[in-house]
């Protein structure tokens, strides 16, 4: 199957504001959604206690941003994403929590035009799935672990893979049970259908193996509950 564009993307999440403004319904199709977010920032106000830069790539409408403010107050926060609908909506949210600044940038990381060793943690909430290719993969954690400050983190959580395909199908098959018992057996298929249509995500392991290869110090599991996880690197 031909995966989504960019441009496609774009175009899905500039029609969802309204409901990924809302943690319990933008991720309903995600199993533990509140847990990974709370455990990704706090895990960042840990290692950077002293934080004054926050980049959250793919924030969407804010929802992890907002929640390492809970943390860390008046961090300067830079927001990307695709969707300039959802930076609006991020930007508005945000600036009302902080003293810091405030950025917004619209389009992919692999382009936006960011200065290295500026950041004290990066979050990437749900995004990095929609990354294709192995280059696609390398080149962007590489670009994650540059715009870092040394000691500083990258904070995931994301849809995730196993590198065992007899465990990946049965994680699936899990996650499908857990969709049907949401919504039934027709919203199991639509959320199906879209991720095969739209993601590529990676399995833990791999993205682990990836941020040790591009130079992170340390690699840390917060959390993994079938094709979910919360996880990190320290510069």
């Amino acid at each position: 199957m031909k995966k989504s564009s960019i441009q496609e993307i774009k175009e899905r999440f500039d029609n969802d504001v309204e409901r990924f403004s809302n943690l319990e319904t933008g991720q309903v199709a995600t199993i533990d959604a509140t847990i990974s977010l709370e455990l990704i920032t706090e895990a960042s106000k840990r290692i950077v206690p002293n934080a004054k830069n926050v980049l959250d790539v793919g924030c969407g409408a804010g929802n992890y941003t907002l929640k390492m403010l809970s943390k860390v107050p008046n961090l300067n926060c830079v927001l990307i994403d695709l969707s300039l609908p959802m930076l609006d909506r991020a930007f508005e949210r945000v600036s009302a929590e902080t003293n810091g600044k405030v950025e917004i940038k619209q389009g992919d990381i692999r382009e936006v035009d960011l200065k290295e060793n500026s950041f004290d943690i990066i979050l990437a909430g749900a995004v990095l799935h929609h990354l294709r290719d192995g280059e696609d993969w390398e080149t962007t954690f590489t670009k994650l672990f540059r715009l870092l400050k040394p000691g500083g983190c990258l904070m995931i959580s994301d849809l995730i893979t196993q590198d065992t395909e007899l465990l990946n199908e049965y994680t699936w098959q899990r996650y499908g049970e857990y969709l049907e018992g949401i919504g039934g057996a027709e919203y199991r298929q639509k959320v199906l259908d879209y991720i095969e249509k739209e993601d590529s995500p990676r399995s833990m392991n791999y993205q682990l193996d990836l941020m040790k290869k591009v130079g992170f110090s340390k690699v840390e599991i917060l959390h993994k509950n079938m094709c979910f996880g919360a996880f990190g690197g320290i510069k």
